[in-house]
Parts: structure tokens; C-alpha cells; sequence
């Protein structure tokens, strides 16, 4: 019981550092306004290898790669947006774990707002239509009764 706890508690002291492994102590910079930087940008870049980790995360070559451009561009004194511009450039826009907003990825982004739109007001209609046609499916002895019924319902509401 206690060696399960044991390791328990290792696991959980573990599991968070996992994620800074990839970045290497050869990698970092000696400024920490410029590490920090850099591992901001690294975060918002998608590794071509795995796809779903930032290079930040990545223990793969290329992710690797990508980390020590980013790091020579802000060693050469670029801004961050010449720097993401430059991978942009290389690699595509993929390579942006959130896409910029243009032309090209306006549907992306506007997509979900569309869709959910789209689906509300087809739920409108459907219920609508559904509720038209019951009404119309009732002959006039019915319609008399449910309108007898409705009025009765609103007297007693009103207090009359």
C-alpha cells in the first residue's frame, strides 16, 4: 500500500516536467526576457512531425529544428511576428497551432458560428412546421374543443 503511494506521488511530481524535456540545455538562451520569448513562440508553432504537440513539447528532430530557427532569428534581433512570418514563409500556415485570420482561414475560424446558426434555425423550422401541421390535421369539432379548452385555461389564469 505504501509503495503504490510511493509511487503515486512520483508520477505526479514527474508528469508535469515531461513537457519541458524537449526543450534542451543547449537550446536555452542566458537572457530570460529572451528565453521566455522564445519558448512563447515555440508554444504557438505545431510540430510537422507529431501535429498535435507544439515544438516546445516536441522531442522530435524536426521540432527540434524548428526551435533553434526560432532561436537564430531572435538571436539575429527580430520582432516575434518577423520571426513567425519567416516560418510561416518555409512551412506554411500548419505550422500556426491557432491560424491567423485572413482569406484563407475565415472559414475556419467563422465555420463553428455558422454551423451552430445553421442548426438553430433549422430546429425553428422543424418545430414550426411540426406544430403547423398537427394543428391542420385536426378537424373543425376538434379545433373548437382545443380553442374551448385554451379559453377555459386563460379565464382560470386571469381569475375569472
Amino acid at each position: 500500500m505504501k509503495t503504490g503511494c510511493l509511487i503515486a506521488i512520483l508520477m505526479m511530481i514527474v508528469t508535469p516536467m515531461t513537457s519541458s524535456i524537449a526543450v534542451e540545455p543547449s537550446e536555452i538562451f542566458k537572457d530570460p526576457v529572451l528565453e521566455q520569448r522564445a519558448r512563447k513562440l515555440s508554444q504557438g508553432l505545431r510540430c510537422l512531425v507529431c501535429q498535435n504537440q507544439s515544438i516546445d513539447d516536441s522531442n522530435a528532430d524536426l521540432a527540434r529544428d524548428l526551435r533553434l530557427v526560432v532561436r537564430e532569428r531572435l538571436k539575429l534581433g527580430h520582432t516575434n511576428d518577423q520571426v513567425l512570418d519567416f516560418v510561416v514563409s518555409r512551412y506554411g500556415e500548419f505550422v500556426l497551432l491557432k491560424p491567423r485570420l485572413n482569406t484563407r482561414t475565415a472559414l475556419l475560424w467563422f465555420s463553428p458560428v455558422l454551423i451552430l446558426s445553421l442548426a438553430i434555425i433549422g430546429i425553428i423550422i422543424w418545430f414550426r412546421r411540426r406544430n403547423l401541421i398537427e394543428v391542420n390535421n385536426l378537424n373543425s369539432k376538434e379545433k373548437k374543443k382545443v380553442l374551448c379548452l385554451l379559453s377555459k385555461n386563460s379565464n382560470s389564469k386571469n381569475g375569472g
